[in-house]
């Protein structure tokens, strides 16, 4: 979701005219309709608190299995993986307890950071049951990038073994105007995402690393990696327990950052400058040492990936890919009013819920000549475990899987005249899609916020970096019904008052003619690559075309 002007006057700047307060025209893709009914029946449940915010590993996973799989099984469709509904996802539950405060000593004053209202902590090492960082000299590191192909290395000549890594979040040329620059301008890299600085810290040997919260860089406020970070935590497991993870991980307030820095006789916004600048040199934070204890209750479990297929007629050993994830974040932070359970209703029983109603749709039209793959996964609110480990251990051969689609926090703002493609410009799916809103009346839009990493948070990333070209796009903010003002209140009320929070509920008033919309092109554009002989690729140039001409290769 995107809630800026400047994202408005972007989106508007982009969009070819539409059709100013008419409804979409019908597709004329042959085939049925998605039904909402079968929507709003699916995410109503999905996101009722018996299922308990959908966590894994817990009983709220098991109903979502049970419930996913006997839709499919009644829709006609097969177990996708040989003869099984499911593939297992080995993962690991963390829950930190006793946690210390965040403290830094040495300096000027000591700063000391709560858990939860000031810092969080973590850890992806699974077997250790206490954390414990004592005295670790804290290094300033900028954005923590070691990038070789563009000249960056944050880390040169440094050596951070047992040291405590301060890292900005987001990439050195993010407020840049345009989209050029070492880094892309404002469209985020990976270097840019907090999981690449846990690795790269990782790499180097830090036994924390701790990321300064900003909610611009960001792009979204405290609230949000709070509910996040606390309870229950799940990583993927490993045969040596992540022995090379940093020990802790995690992220500090800003202002606690700028006490810290101060403490050390540094100017935080003077060093965020410098760290932006080519050529920056990490900062130690002479004399002062970090300190943070906890203890991890360690559980191991397989979580699942639910995968179900639909035969195709003449080329069934093709494959057409339809993604969402069906987790979310079980209890967290409590409401004001107690309310304890992140219902995930938007993000993403809406997500999940198309899955079954896509294949719904595309059972009554009749089998296509390639057959479609549902895959409903697990651990994306925990960094896209379950595609990932889907990408690693794929099911359908990718060089045998012509792209797909993926479906994460559809809108319940309502029709607009346009869609947000994430990662517009890098395949040839764009044009499918641009097929399937001219016979809506509808236009696709770029991004108006890349700065704000959307295309490496959702599980397309996971296919794409094994040369699948994906399509993920999302509901515009030019609302038939109030225009952009209308659309940015929206997205507004939703990132502050639900996203990743206890609100996120299903709402009887919802409008759904967005959804309704937004779901026929998903239909027709899987629809489509299930019925062409075309194999659609990245453009020339793309970060993913090689990989994917090396595994068409391979065919």
């Amino acid at each position: 979701m995107r809630s800026s002007i400047a994202a408005i006057a972007a989106i508007l700047a982009l969009s070819a005219p539409a059709v100013a307060g008419a409804a979409p025209a019908k597709s004329t893709a042959k085939g049925a309709t998605p039904s909402v009914d079968t929507m709003k029946r699916l995410v109503q449940e999905l996101s009722s608190d018996a299922y308990e915010g959908r966590a894994p590993g817990t009983a709220g996973e098991e109903k979502t299995l049970a419930l996913l799989s006997a839709e499919f099984a009644k829709l006609g469709l097969k177990p996708g993986n040989k003869g099984s509904w499911f593939q297992d996802v080995p993962l690991v539950e963390i829950t930190a307890k006793n946690v210390s405060a965040l403290s830094f000593t040495g300096g000027k004053a000591p700063v000391s950071a709560a858990y939860g209202p000031e810092m969080v902590i973590g850890t992806y090492r699974t077997t250790e049951k206490h954390i414990d960082v004592k005295n670790s000299p804290v290094v300033f590191v900028g954005y923590g990038i070691n990038a070789p192909e563009k000249g960056w290395n944050d880390y040169a000549g440094l050596d951070v073994k047992g040291k405590t890594v301060v890292i900005l979040v987001n990439d050195p040329d993010y407020e840049t105007q345009g989209l050029t620059g070492p880094f892309n301008g404002r469209a985020m890299t990976y270097y840019g995402r907090w999981t690449y600085k846990y690795e790269e810290a990782a790499r180097q040997g830090a036994a924390a690393a701790i990321i300064i919260h900003d909610t611009v860089p960001a792009a979204y406020g405290w609230n949000v990696v709070q509910s996040s970070w606390t309870g229950a935590q799940h990583v993927a497991d490993s045969a040596d327990g992540n022995a090379g993870q940093s020990q802790a991980i995690g992220w500090v307030q800003k202002d606690k950052a700028a006490a810290l820095f101060a403490s050390a006789g540094l100017d935080l916004d003077a060093q965020m400058a410098a760290a932006k600048r080519p050529g920056f040199k990490a900062v130690p934070l002479t004399g002062v040492t970090a300190n943070v204890s906890f203890d991890n209750d360690l559980r191991k479990h397989s979580s699942k990936n639910v995968v179900a297929l639909l035969p195709g007629k003449t080329r069934p050993d093709e494959y057409v890919l339809y993604s969402a994830h069906w987790d979310h974040l079980g209890h967290c932070e409590a409401a004001p009013d107690g309310d304890d359970i992140c219902n995930g209703a938007v993000d993403n029983a809406t997500g999940t819920a198309a899955l079954v109603a896509l294949a719904q749709a595309n059972v009554k039209a009749g089998p296509t000549d390639r057959s479609q793959v549902f895959l409903a996964v697990t651990g994306e609110e925990s960094g896209l475990l379950g595609s990932d480990y889907y990408g690693k251990n794929p099911i359908f051969p990718f060089s045998k899987t012509v792209g797909g689609v993926n479906m994460d926090a559809l809108s319940v703002a309502g029709l607009a005249k346009n869609v947000v493609v994430i990662g517009k410009g890098k395949s040839e799916l764009d044009a499918y899609l641009d097929r399937a809103l001219a016979a809506q009346g509808r236009v696709a839009t770029l991004e108006p916020t890349p700065e704000k990493g959307y295309y490496y948070r959702s599980d397309h990333f996971s296919f794409a970096k094994h040369g699948l070209p994906m399509l993920y796009f999302e509901g515009g903010e030019d609302l038939v019904k109030g225009g952009t003002a209308a659309g940015m209140a929206a997205a507004e009320d939703y990132t502050e008052h639900r996203y990743h929070g206890p609100k996120d509920e299903y709402d009887p008033n919802w409008d759904w003619t967005g959804i309704s919309a937004d779901l026929k092109l998903y239909y027709d554009v899987g629809r489509a690559l299930a019925t062409t002989t075309d194999w659609p690729n990245w453009v020339e140039g793309d970060e993913f075309r090689a990989i994917r001409d090396k595994d068409r290769a391979s065919k």
